[in-house]
């Protein structure tokens, strides 16, 4: 029995990488619609035997053959009007269902570019864009990448969850253009440095920059255990400041 689409749920992902200057974002180039805008999030409406978490991985496993370690929900987009015209015509045709409204869940992911991902991603018609160049995007796709990028702008200074978008090992530099990238700040160089050593959460691998210009810089790697263990004593602290005696 062939599996069922839903008429009226969808799923909408923003994938983010960083290149070592800046960051980007996947998008997917639909075939030309009445001239319709044709860069968007990649997407696709929900099938009736997925749940919503299952679905966003599937989209996006199949556009990076890769899997998703870092996945999180957004927010509902339900405006009545998100879809209307030839839009809501191109996702009747596409699915070939029949639906006067479709809501649609956002959902953002990190992933770490290497050029296998970004070769595999450029052979299914992908392209990673700078967030900074994005001007439109079909459908309310724009407002869904900043509705992202707010959310992890949150997150990066809550959580490490910048380590998801850097390669295992690291210098101090490319950690800094990358929280200077989500942010959009220049950061202090001494402050950071001394900010990110004094988390406790970098270890040092003992090797260095090989063919450079300039002085050689030392690679870290993210202590994940450090970390657990740290919020493990913020928590047993936070539980015992807020005991009543």
């Amino acid at each position: 029995m062939p599996i069922q689409t839903n008429q009226s749920l969808s799923v909408d992902c923003v994938l983010f990488g960083f290149d070592g200057t800046s960051l980007r974002v996947l998008l997917i180039e639909r075939p030309a619609y009445n001239n319709l805008e044709r860069m968007k999030l990649p997407g696709s409406m929900i099938q009736q035997n997925e749940t919503l978490p299952e679905a966003a991985v599937r989209v996006l496993e199949n556009v990076t053959a890769m899997k998703i370690h870092y996945l999180k929900q957004l927010e509902i987009f339900s405006d009545p009007e998100r879809l209307r015209g030839d839009e809501l015509e191109w996702i009747r045709q596409k699915y070939s269902i029949q639906t006067e409204r479709v809501v649609t869940v956002g959902y953002y992911a990190l992933v770490k570019l290497d050029r296998h991902l970004l070769a595999y991603v450029s052979r299914k018609g992908g392209r990673w864009v700078s967030v900074d160049e994005i001007q439109r995007l079909a459908m309310d796709h724009k407002q869904i990448l900043t509705s992202a990028l707010a959310m992890l702008c949150r997150e990066m200074l809550l959580s490490p969850i910048a380590f998801e978008l850097l390669p295992k090992k690291f210098t101090i530099r490319e950690l800094q253009r990358l929280f200077e990238a989500v942010l959009g700040v220049e950061l202090d160089n001494r402050n950071f440095r001394k900010k990110m050593f004094s988390s406790g959460f970098l270890a040092p691998t003992g090797e260095k920059q090989r063919g450079v210009a300039h002085k050689p810089a030392e690679y870290f790697t993210f202590d994940r255990n450090a970390y657990r263990r740290a919020m493990k004593d913020k928590l047993r602290m936070g539980f015992i400041d807020n005991w009543r005696y």
